[in-house]
């Protein structure tokens, strides 16, 4: 009896993965019921394969390309993330790129999006721990936060707050996240400032500290800073607290 073969009409090396439970790397070629090594593999009519669904591989393989997006992004800058780079360092074949992401700049709004909703989260988790403390000792909680997460993994800064001249999709990422932090700012520290105070100067203020703020940590990032995190958040603070100062009438004033 002449043993049937099955001849694959196009190339499966993207999905030569180790599989996530066995170790093995054998390549699987859809539709066929077969593996490439000659065995045959269980599959259903809904694209399992190795026990994981089609949606369930494709989202894996999104993470791995935003993972190595991160890890070029974070050594090398934004410049140096390309899709061939990326999809090398993923070890996924260029097709599974179009995949996931339309083109590069939706692969590097993916990448920065990520990075700016954890700085965020540590932003609201730090006021809401201070929901009812002092406006200063609140921001310096809310600063060595910031500093601390950015201290503990470099990249996150060289991504959010690197330098993206050239990019038109990061300029504008960074410059709303700053707004958004100075808005979040200025709604949390409004109601614990006197009910005379200017809104305009308030928010002149809070953009003034949440931009300086940011060109610190870009310049101690890019070592142009002789300090260490420590010193940034204790002088961070101190301005803030001058900031806050600026808005509060003389002692002899206050009711």
């Amino acid at each position: 009896m002449t043993r049937s073969t099955v001849e694959p009409t196009r190339s499966h090396e993207g999905d030569h993965l180790a599989h996530p439970l066995t170790g093995t790397a054998a390549t699987f070629v859809p539709g066929s019921g077969l593996r490439q090594d000659g065995r045959v593999h269980a599959q259903g009519p809904t694209g399992i394969y190795g026990g994981r669904s089609a949606e369930a591989r494709r989202s894996d393989r999104r993470l791995r390309l935003l993972a190595a997006a991160r890890n070029i992004w974070g050594a090398e800058g934004w410049a140096a993330v390309t899709m061939r780079g990326v999809c090398g360092r993923a070890g996924l074949v260029d097709r599974y790129f179009y995949q996931s992401f339309p083109d590069r700049d939706a692969l590097l709004g993916a990448v920065w999006d990520q990075e700016r909703d954890a700085l965020v989260a540590q932003v609201v988790d730090a006021f809401a721990g201070n929901a009812d403390g002092d406006l200063v000792g609140a921001l310096r909680t809310v600063i060595d936060a910031v500093v601390e997460h950015l201290r503990t993994d470099p990249a996150r800064a060289r991504i959010v707050l690197g330098d993206h001249t050239g990019s038109a999709v990061l300029e504008p990422r960074r410059r709303e996240m700053l707004r958004t932090f100075a808005d979040l700012l200025v709604d949390w520290s409004g109601p614990r400032l006197p009910p005379t105070i200017d809104p305009a100067r308030l928010r002149m203020s809070t953009l003034l500290g949440v931009g300086g703020f940011a060109e610190i940590i870009a310049a101690w990032n890019a070592g142009e800073l002789d300090v260490d995190a420590s010193q940034i958040a204790e002088h961070t603070a101190v301005v803030a607290a001058l900031l806050v100062g600026s808005h509060r009438p003389p002692l002899g004033l206050r009711q």
